[in-house]
């Protein structure tokens, strides 16, 4: 295991208790709009091909897996395997740590409410981004889409159980 990807796991698993239950601080909500604020529209998805990235969710890489069911290679479909290497754009929340802005690298989580480092929690539901160098990427409390390098890069803990097993190459975080 890489120490840098180690100490991502430790600082996730400290940021959710590493039981598997929920934060036990629940996410602040988002403060209200003053009265002479619009709310603005989420970014139109831009088209796959022209250099572009293609748009994935979480649910274009879960698997077909019950809780606890050990995971190997066999099991990624290839609509899964086609993506390896690809770039790609995929949104979610990143998961909350001790550093606010700088980030470097983080995990991406499919919603805020989750915890992808515990039992029971589903492996396909994280992201692993390491920011590509010289680029960082600053915490959110709302959702974030994130462009890379879609990877399948297999992260085990200490005990050899995996942690996650996709990685993205990050090159942006909107």
């Amino acid at each position: 295991m890489r120490p840098a990807v180690a100490s991502l796991a430790c600082l996730a698993m400290l940021a959710c208790g590493g039981c598997g239950d929920p934060p036990s601080r629940p996410a602040a909500a988002p403060p209200p709009l003053a009265a002479n604020e619009v709310a603005q529209e989420p970014p139109v998805a831009p088209p796959v091909g022209a250099g572009r990235p293609r748009e994935i969710t979480f649910d274009d890489i879960k698997l077909d897996m019950q809780k606890g069911d050990p995971f190997t290679r066999s099991r990624l479909p290839k609509r899964v395997t086609a993506l390896e290497k690809q770039p790609v754009r995929i949104r979610g929340y990143i998961l909350p740590s001790f550093q606010q802005s700088g980030l470097t690298q983080f995990v991406l989580v499919r919603d805020n409410q989750e915890c992808c480092f515990g039992p029971g929690a589903a492996l396909h539901d994280c992201v692993v981004v390491r920011m590509r160098p010289g680029r960082t990427a600053n915490f959110s409390i709302r959702p974030v889409a994130v462009a890379g390098t879609f990877r399948i890069d297999e992260l085990r803990g200490p005990d050899g159980k995996h942690l996650a097993i996709y990685a993205l190459d990050g090159d942006a975080v909107e």
